[in-house]
């Protein structure tokens, strides 16, 4: 609901940028740049939309191509993946501003749906179930599908977040996943096997637990860690960058990425990376798991509909 608190102009500051050093040491978690340039700005961008392939750089997530939800005050987001013929087909993931006491008392409508939460700026109160959880920047949230939850800035000033929505893919002899509550530096970073801490994974979702079918994971590399090949799976992905840069592959292409900048990459899209430094380069990674491909359209890989 658009109302007199929807946010409008700047973000909330990004942690890190310009804080105290207590402040700095808890991560920098970049967001969108919003207002508009100047119209003497060029239009050349990095933004670019292929059929394996998406990139939306941080430069072009301005007020103008915001979006609302009915049902919440104070609120305004940049829509980064939906799922659309011949894009993102698993999942939508958002960018979201509340203003100072914005938030809603019922933030999803479908019962089916899953949603995630992880906080970039900001304090956010989240009831999940009738309890309710204070997440600072670094904050993470995992509400199964068909929970009641409500979401609430909880600070002076606005604060903002990503939200990813999955719709629940059943399984037989599976239930549906518990509620999860972490905080990124909570949680000791998995090193991928032989890099020697160069690449290292933070996992909110636990990769044994078939529960789940879709895993929200913070991915680190070191100056000069890299994924030294092109990765080539049927997982769908969706990766913000929250700090650093990198040159990254895609497709057959290698494009350089920065803070706020968003990819998505189709199943089977060939990815790589490098990161250059000078410090670290770390991104938000959503991928799809632990189901069967669906045969049919819309039956979730459980059989025919109808």
């Amino acid at each position: 609901m658009i109302d007199e608190t929807t946010p409008s102009g700047n973000p909330a500051p990004i942690p890190g940028e310009a804080e105290a050093p207590a402040a700095r040491a808890r991560g920098s978690y970049a967001g969108p740049v919003a207002g508009l340039p100047p119209q003497t700005g060029l239009t050349t961008d990095t933004a670019v939309f292929t059929s394996a392939y998406a990139v939306i750089p941080r430069s072009v997530m301005r007020d103008i191509v915001t979006s609302f939800l009915p049902g919440w005050t104070g609120m305004r987001m940049w829509m980064l993946a939906r799922p659309l013929s011949g894009f993102a087909e698993t999942f939508s993931q958002y960018v979201v501003e509340l203003a100072e006491g914005g938030g809603s008392d019922a933030p999803e409508d479908d019962p089916e749906v899953q949603s995630a939460i992880f906080v970039t700026g900001g304090d956010l109160d989240i009831t999940i179930a009738g309890t309710t959880h204070r997440l600072a920047p670094g904050g993470f949230a995992y509400v199964p599908p068909g929970t009641p939850w409500s979401i609430r800035n909880a600070t002076p000033g606005n604060a903002g977040f990503h939200w990813w929505r999955k719709r629940w893919q059943p399984a037989a002899g599976i239930t549906p996943p518990d509620p999860i509550v972490a905080h990124e530096q909570d949680i000791a970073p998995s090193p991928m096997p032989d890099t020697e801490g160069a690449w290292a994974t933070t996992r909110f979702m636990d990769p044994a637990d078939l529960r789940h079918d879709m895993h929200i994971t913070v991915v680190t590399f070191q100056p000069g860690g890299s994924i030294p090949f092109a990765e080539t799976h049927v997982m769908e992905h969706g990766l913000f960058v929250l700090e650093g840069k990198a040159v990254y592959r895609l497709n057959r292409d290698w494009v350089e990425v920065g803070p706020g900048d968003f990819m998505w990459l189709r199943a089977f899209c060939p990815q790589a990376c490098y990161a250059g430094g000078p410090g670290r380069f770390r991104y938000l990674l959503y991928k799809d798991v632990n189901r069967h491909a669906p045969l049919w359209f819309g039956t979730h890989g459980s059989g025919r509909a109808g």
